[in-house]
């Protein structure tokens, strides 16, 4: 007898098609619209493997009503939508898609920081509502980026890539991070440094470390205000991160340059948030792997680690 497998998320038929040697499968057939909760966990009741998206919580709620599941399937890297404890509690792995978003993530937080520093998005929505009447010395003039000084927050996978890419603009690289990294720090010349003199020295603060019980509000008030008035704060890691009230104070009173933000506290960002009113805010519908190359690799990794699954193996990308 197959497996029963439910999908959260409406995928590309090639993608699921394979799956179905070893799954009976049932999926939520909406592409854009999140499952309803009540929706997901009528659908685990008898499922023995879940394959879900960062929108779909699965915690110890979800698993009470899932008392056949061996196996949750994340698209993504990061797993902050899943209790990993709960899971290990109940005897259940977990998978995630490491390694395939690193570089097209790496080059989305180059262009985000270019976006904002150089004020495009800005001077596109300026052009469009017919505000170009004339070129004058000091129109929609951005901060430069060569020669700068960036710093990371977060070092793993993504945070070197974006290092290595920021080298190339002739910037000084500053990090923090858990534990050095010093092969890096030797290869690149990277400068390890408290997170308070980061955030001190910092032309451009680019956050890319895990959400985690650690780094919630890792960057409030107080943080915001070590920053230099002429700053760029980017997020490209996750919501939560950042006190998003205490960053909008920060930017409206003028003591923060600008913020390029792809991820929010809550998910999509309601339209009256007052982020969005802000002309120096650069925000974005967490699109950082959004490549067709590099979705489609998140994908296959996910159906390898059900196809093991299906094949009586244990998958190779399993989050211990």
């Amino acid at each position: 007898m197959k497996k029963k497998l439910f999908i959260t998320r409406k995928f590309p038929p090639h993608i699921v098609e394979p799956l179905k040697e070893f799954y009976d499968i049932k999926q939520w057939e909406e592409e854009e619209i999140v499952i309803p909760r009540e929706k997901l966990l009528a659908a685990v009741a008898d499922c023995e493997a879940l394959w879900v998206t960062l929108a779909d919580l699965v915690d110890e709620e979800l698993l009470e009503h899932a008392p056949h599941l061996k196996l949750v399937t994340n698209l993504a890297v990061g797993f902050n939508n899943i209790d990993i404890k709960a899971l290990r509690k109940h005897g259940i792995m977990a998978t995630n898609t490491p390694g395939v978003l690193t570089n097209t993530t790496a080059d989305f937080v180059m262009g985000l920081l270019l976006a904002t520093a150089r004020r495009i998005p800005e001077s596109d929505r300026y052009l469009r509502e017919g505000k170009w009447k004339s070129w004058y010395p000091m129109q929609l003039v951005g901060k430069d980026v060569s020669g700068s000084t960036i710093g990371i927050i977060g070092m793993g996978r993504i945070g070197q890539a974006v290092a290595r890419r920021a080298k190339g603009f002739d910037m000084k690289i500053l990090y923090n991070n858990r534990r050095r990294r010093h092969e890096a720090e030797e290869m690149y010349g990277f400068q390890y440094v408290s997170l308070e003199d980061l955030l001190k020295q910092s032309d451009f603060v680019v956050i890319m470390t895990p959400f985690n019980d650690d780094t919630v509000g890792l960057i409030g008030a107080e943080e915001l205000a070590l920053m230099k008035d002429d700053a760029v704060l980017i997020n490209a890691s996750r919501g939560g991160i950042i006190d998003e009230n205490a960053l909008y104070g920060t930017l409206k009173s003028g003591k923060l340059w600008a913020a390029g933000l792809d991820v929010f506290e809550q998910e999509p960002i309601a339209l009256d948030h007052p982020l969005l009113t802000l002309p120096n805010v650069v925000a974005l519908p967490h699109i950082g792997s959004a490549s067709l190359q590099t979705r489609t690799a998140m994908l296959m990794l996910n159906v390898k680690a059900l196809t093991a699954y299906g094949q009586g193996q244990t998958p190779s990308n399993r989050i211990d």
